[in-house]
């Protein structure tokens, strides 16, 4: 089976792609991704907190009644505890791209509108073949409503389009109202893609120091059942390329996810589990299974199980809640 596809209208040998992690900030990790089969390569994020740091601004923001709130120091990283720094990550992907045949996307990771586009274009002038937009964003504040935090994602996605001529990702989280709409409002904004979904990690509480505490447990296959699902129901009805992420552990993780509708499928946590080397597993694995069913091209594989295709597309909604609930066996 061929397993040559597109996602974000770049050329990819196959839809394997290691998502943006530490792995992905390593030169060397990079070449030996491309040795083992990756599509593409999306790289460590850039945060905004990096070049704000890089800047001198944060730390006075950090610093004031530090003698008060000294505890909450521990939540804002000095620059040096970053990996990179900013030109650091320039540097990375122009040697990325020397080194590299398979195309290499930056990720960016923040909130603001300016830094978004400033280093978007950065970015894309480094070399860089698309970016993907991490929009990591807990809103807190009581007065915050739905609509002010689409506003700031659907802001964010037009200036950072209007600024860069390549392609551009949002990597999301699945905390909206209206999910569907939310899609098709991020496509009338100028994305080219979605990565399903973000992953929000949860602190621990420390009961004996009386601390939170960051905690990092990584993904299983069940994490990806919620990718699985809103790929498969927006498949074919908005114009975008989705990218499958959070629980593709296996070679039938990543067929399913395609299956279901995606255009590239994100692998992290089995990286980490098993090695760089593993990757070629899951490629072999994904054509294996391909050809078992017939498939001569990786795309006549894309959306056969999405709910436009589905005999029972019911099955995506409200009966099969009822039908598991009530098949449940202990």
């Amino acid at each position: 089976m061929d397993l040559k596809t597109k996602y974000l209208g770049l050329e990819i040998k196959n839809p394997l792609v290691p998502g943006a992690s530490l792995l992905t900030e390593d030169l060397s990790n990079l070449k030996k991704m491309e040795d083992y089969g990756a599509g593409a390569v999306v790289l460590g994020s850039l945060f905004e907190e990096q070049v704000i740091e890089e800047e001198k601004i944060l730390d006075f923001y950090i610093n004031q009644g530090a003698e008060s709130f000294a505890e909450a120091l521990s939540y804002f990283p000095s620059l040096k505890e970053y990996r990179t720094t900013p030109d650091d990550y320039l540097e990375l992907i122009r040697k990325a791209k020397e080194s590299l045949s398979i195309p290499v996307i930056a990720s960016l990771n923040g909130i603001s509108k300016g830094g978004w586009t400033k280093y978007a274009k950065k970015m894309e002038n480094a070399g860089a073949d698309a970016i993907e937009l991490n929009i990591y964003f807990i809103p807190t504040r009581l007065d915050e409503t739905a609509q002010d935090i689409e506003k700031i994602y659907l802001e964010t996605v037009k200036s950072v389009k209007e600024s860069v001529h390549i392609p551009v990702a949002v990597k999301v989280s699945p905390y909206f109202s209206s999910f569907a709409n939310m899609a098709y409002k991020l496509n009338n904004a100028g994305a080219d893609g979605l990565v399903l979904f973000n992953r929000f990690y949860q602190p621990d509480f420390d009961i004996e120091d009386l601390e939170v505490k960051p905690h990092l447990e990584l993904s299983s296959s069940s994490s990806l059942r919620l990718s699985l699902r809103w790929i498969s129901i927006l498949y074919d009805r908005v114009n975008l390329d989705f990218a499958a992420t959070n629980g593709v552990h296996t070679a039938e993780d990543a067929a399913k996810a395609i299956m279901a509708g995606a255009s590239s499928v994100q692998v992290c946590a089995a990286l980490y589990k098993n090695g760089i080397e593993y990757l070629k597993e899951i490629v072999q694995g994904v054509q294996n299974i391909g050809e078992k069913k017939g498939y001569n091209y990786i795309d006549e594989m894309k959306g056969v199980l999405s709910q436009l295709k589905c005999p029972a597309p019911e099955a995506f909604e409200r009966a099969n809640y009822i039908k598991t609930i009530i098949t449940y066996k202990s």
